[in-house]
């Protein structure tokens, strides 16, 4: 029995709604965050030229009337996917251009290639160099400093491993004579070598092979990279430097990694220049790749038996084999030598992993 009248339960409360609940207001003025993202079906597809403390250089408009560069940041939602030179963004915001002006990176567009290195071949953090390049260009001295053969042999690991063709260009060969370097490389039909000297750069042959490509420059510091890049783009600006004659070593004048338009009467393309580097880490290379980048002695391989490591213990190896018998010839042994010893830093690495 209710305690209510008749005519209590006839009042009509239509008059009243929720709108007359005084309600306090919140401290911090902010909405409940939501997983949900906008879709920014208004952003505009930019390449990274470069970064520097947190701005990023983005081309807009590449090859149009409208072809400008802006300066954006990184969205929040972006804080933990790298952001590299060669990759392509999607920018929002002010893309203007103007000075003053800042765009918004909110995304990424697929990348078709990815070159990487680690800090050593122990280390599974991987450092991102480049993104969508097509094309990796060695730079090697004859000379001051000495070549060093094993340093290209992980170059050309590194980029098989990303899908970028390699090309090897050895300077200062006024110095050197670089016959015998170049013996060891003997077994990569696809690599093409260019020589260069201080009086003779071959800057429209090499230019030729970077039209219509993505082109990353790598090399040690003091081979003469930063000059060559200047001659082949003119406006670059970047630092050149000395060898130390005590060490031997050359002094790091490039300290960022920036994309360069090469354009001629033919054509262009884009010279991507990276810091020279002293080592190149492979840790995060899959030990399988590395067997690709030496084309003669992977194609002896295919009789090893099923898991072969192809070390200098590996029973049954074919690639051993064909050493033992004078089949390889002195540069195959050489090789040989350096896959190994690419092979065996990985099996040291495994051993030394926990719970072994």
């Amino acid at each position: 029995m209710s305690w209510l009248s008749d005519d209590d339960l006839d009042d009509d409360f239509d008059e009243y709604d929720e709108s007359a609940i005084r309600t306090r207001p919140n401290p911090k003025a902010n909405r409940p965050r939501t997983k949900r993202r906008p879709a920014h079906e208004d952003a505009q597809i930019g390449r990274i030229l470069g970064v520097d403390r947190g701005r990023y250089s983005v081309l807009l408009g590449e090859d149009t009337a409208e072809e400008r560069t802006i300066t954006a940041a990184r969205a929040r939602e972006l804080r933990r996917t790298p952001i590299v030179t060669g990759d392509l963004a999607r920018v929002v915001g002010d893309a203007s251009g103007d000075e003053g002006t800042l765009g918004r990176i909110v995304g990424i567009v697929e990348r078709t290639s990815l070159l990487r290195r680690s800090a050593d071949d122990t280390d599974q953090v991987e450092r991102v160099i480049v993104a969508n390049a097509d094309q990796m260009l060695v730079v090697v001295a004859a000379a001051d400093p000495e070549p060093r053969a094993r340093l290209v042999d992980r170059y050309l690991v590194a980029a098989l491993d990303a899908g970028i063709r390699p090309l090897l260009v050895v300077t200062k060969t006024d110095l050197a004579d670089p016959s015998e370097f170049l013996t060891h490389f003997d077994g990569l039909d696809d690599l093409r070598v260019f020589t260069s000297s201080s009086d003779e750069m071959p800057v429209d042959e090499i230019g030729a092979a970077l039209i219509g490509h993505s082109t990353v420059f790598v090399g040690h510091s003091g081979v003469g990279k930063s000059t060559l890049v200047n001659a082949l783009v003119p406006s670059a600006g970047r630092a050149t430097g000395h060898v130390n004659q005590v060490t031997g070593r050359g002094r790091h004048t490039s300290s960022s990694t920036v994309s360069l338009r090469y354009r001629t009467a033919e054509g262009s393309g884009w010279v991507i220049d990276t810091p020279g580097v002293r080592s190149f880490g492979l840790g995060h290379v899959d030990p399988a790749n590395i067997l690709a980048a030496f084309t003669e002695l992977a194609e002896i391989a295919e009789d090893c038996p099923r898991g072969c490591t192809h070390l200098a213990d590996a029973p049954d190896c074919a690639l051993i084999e064909a050493a033992e018998n004078g089949e390889l010839g002195e540069t195959g042994r050489a090789r040989l030598d350096s896959l190994q010893r690419l092979l065996q830093t990985f099996a040291d690495k495994a051993d030394q992993a926990p719970g072994r």
